[in-house]
């Protein structure tokens, strides 16, 4: 059995009912036991500035808090044109900060994109990938997850109504699991 993996679940999209929120709720419920998941807010961190470094927001030391010990990331998203929506890349911002202790470096990542569109992300799914290898996270590659057409998902309870989509989503938060194993440095 592996260790128990504490991993931080930052969602890009602020909206409580969004279906990145609910593919995400979804995943963490299918995935195995060993993983704890940490859902982190963004939305309340002020927007980057270097200029209040030396004093930081309360809130950008709380994020930092949270994710800097986590043993691992999930990233689920949105697209906003073609891109992360900008809530996610300042957090992004916030924890890669002060330059040289940035609460990522070395933590496996791996990147969902969830969207009521047909092409699921995909800008948004590689855009962040871009960034993430900049700040030195082993994103998982292989299975790639672009949700598509997640708009009729969900029942009226917010149950995962698509079996196909279950499968999917489990192999994904599996090979997660596998991933975070093979790339951890303990």
């Amino acid at each position: 059995m592996p260790r128990s993996r504490n991993v931080a679940l930052i969602v890009g999209s602020l909206r409580e009912g969004s279906l990145n929120r609910r593919a995400a709720q979804v995943m963490i419920g299918m995935a195995p036991t060993h993983l704890a998941f940490d859902f982190v807010p963004i939305g309340d961190l002020p927007l980057y500035n270097e200029d209040v470094e030396a004093s930081p927001p309360p809130a950008w030391q709380a994020f930092r808090d949270r994710v800097g010990p986590a043993d691992a990331v999930l990233f689920v998203t949105p697209e906003y044109n073609r891109s992360v929506p900008g809530g996610l890349k300042n957090a992004i911002d916030v924890g890669s900060r002060p330059y040289g202790k940035s609460v990522w470096a070395g933590k496996p990542a791996a990147v969902a994109t969830v969207s009521p569109g047909g092409i699921g992300g995909f800008g948004a799914n590689h855009h962040l990938r871009q960034s993430l290898v900049f700040l030195d996270m082993p994103v998982m590659q292989q299975p790639e997850a672009y949700f598509g057409g997640a708009g009729g998902w969900f029942d009226k309870e917010g149950a995962l109504a698509s079996q196909a989509t279950e499968k999917v989503m489990r192999t994904f938060i599996e090979a997660f699991a596998r991933w975070i194993e093979r790339v951890s440095e303990d």
